[in-house]
C-alpha cells in the first residue's frame, strides 16, 4: 500500500517524475523492514545493538561507495565503460566484505553458522582479526 500510495503521488509531479518510484520502493521496504524487526524483537526477544545493526554497516558502505566510485572513474579513462562498471562491481563487492570484516560486524558464532563458517574463521584467527 505505502508503494502504491506513494507512486500514485509522487511519479506525477514533474519534478520527481520515474524517481519517484525509486522512493516510493524505498519507503515501502523501510515500512516492511520496521514491521519485520518490530516483529522479531517481540518475538524471539531480538536484541540487536545500534552499532552493530546500523552504523557498521553504513559504515562498510560508505568505504564501499567510495572505493567503487573512484575505480569506475579511474578504469573510464583507459577501458570501456561497460567493463569499467563491472569491475567496480566486483572491487565494490570484495570492499565491502572486507569492511564488514575488518569492523567485526559478525560474531565468531555468526560467522560459523556461515557456509564453511568454520574454515572461515580459522583463517581469520590465523590473521588475527577476530
Amino acid at each position: 500500500m505505502v508503494k502504491l500510495i506513494l507512486n500514485l503521488i509522487l511519479v506525477p509531479i514533474p519534478e520527481i517524475g520515474i524517481n519517484g518510484a525509486a522512493g516510493a520502493s524505498v519507503a515501502c521496504h523501510l515500512v516492511a523492514f520496521t514491521i519485520a524487526i518490530t516483529s522479531l524483537r517481540k518475538t524471539i526477544k531480538l536484541n540487536l545493538t545500534f552499532s552493530k545493526f546500523f552504523i557498521k554497516p553504513v559504515i562498510a558502505v560508505v568505504i564501499m561507495g567510495i572505493c567503487s566510485y573512484f575505480s569506475y572513474i579511474t578504469l573510464c579513462g583507459i577501458i570501456a565503460t561497460k567493463l569499467a562498471t563491472i569491475i567496480a562491481m566486483l572491487i565494490a563487492v570484495i570492499i565491502y566484505a572486507l569492511a564488514i570484516i575488518a569492523l567485526k560486524v559478525f560474531s565468531k558464532s555468526e560467522i560459523k553458522m556461515m557456509p564453511a563458517g568454520e574454515k572461515i574463521l580459522k583463517v581469520l584467527e590465523r590473521l588475527k582479526i577476530y
